[in-house]
């Protein structure tokens, strides 16, 4: 496998990533390693689309036959009205960031929630019958929660700031899980750290989906009271960058099984793969390749 990018020919099928900024992401060197490793004529190119040239950008990417791609910030929620189709996760997320392009008809998923899922599963965890508590309803908490939601967990208590730009959002996602599935939804203010203790109690998980403590901020963390993290409990915070958070190192000081969200990428577009091309991602290749512990 001398070469990550196969050779274009005039077959070559086209994908990619529509978003802005897109420089860094890892999204082309995890599919065109394993578009090489199934000796697939295909390519996955990077394409720098705002919000406001998405819908021209999707219309001339469709007359050109693109096979399918994958979407990231800003465009998850403005490409719901551009799809044919919506698979169910994406529906009750109201998000879509993965695209399959089907003779001109476009069918829409999101594969972010199903990827944290399957990373916490390398942790020993799953969601089924399960109490989940989340701080933060942004689009990475969203999709955890819809996706939980879907899998069958029991309860999921979110904890948002009352007056954040998310929080009507956070409202209607609770709400849309209570009517299409059968999981009990409660929503707190972040700041209420008893009922947070109260909420983790049960030793299920807790999960961190805001940008608290991300670099250049590695300092801060969004828990203030050590005493929510109980041991046995199951911990994550989707940040990746640090590795290590003052969240995960509190939580592992507390006897918690801890991890990051550096997975959660790897495993999304493990399942944006199998919807391009129905086989599965060569994942311990793309881990060996392109991510750390």
């Amino acid at each position: 496998m001398s070469s990550i990018i196969p050779d274009i020919t005039g077959t070559t099928r086209l994908f990619g990533l529509l978003g802005s900024p897109v420089r860094h992401s890892k999204s082309p060197l995890m599919h065109n390693l394993s578009f090489r490793y199934h000796g697939l004529d295909n390519v996955y190119l990077c394409f720098e689309i705002n919000e406001e040239r998405l819908e021209t950008a999707v219309n001339g990417l469709k007359a050109a036959g693109i096979c399918g791609f994958n979407l990231t910030m800003p465009n998850k929620n403005r490409m719901v009205d551009l799809c044919d189709h919506l698979s169910p996760e994406a529906e009750l997320m109201q998000a879509v960031n993965t695209v399959v392009n089907q003779e001109g008809v476009l069918y829409g998923y999101n594969t972010d929630g199903a990827g944290f899922w399957q990373a916490a599963a390398e942790y020993g965890f799953h969601s089924p019958e399960k109490t989940i508590t989340i701080l933060g309803a942004g689009g990475a908490g969203t999709a955890i929660c819809a996706q939980a939601a879907l899998d069958g967990a029991k309860k999921i208590n979110i904890f948002s700031r009352p007056f954040s730009r998310f929080h009507q959002r956070t409202e209607t996602l609770a709400q849309r899980i209570r009517n299409m599935t059968q999981t009990q939804v409660e929503l707190f203010d972040s700041a209420d750290m008893q009922a947070l203790k109260c909420c983790t109690a049960d030793r299920d998980m807790l999960i961190n989906a805001t940008s608290v403590g991300m670099n250049p901020h590695p300092e801060d963390c969004i828990v203030s009271d050590p005493e929510v993290f109980y041991p046995g409990l199951t911990v994550c915070d989707v940040i990746y960058d640090p590795q290590e958070t003052r969240f995960l190192t509190m939580a592992r000081e507390r006897g918690c099984t801890a991890f990051n969200g550096m997975y959660m990428l790897l495993y999304q577009g493990a399942v944006a793969y199998h919807h391009f091309t129905g086989l599965d991602m060569p994942v311990e290749l793309v881990k060996e390749n392109f991510f750390v512990k």
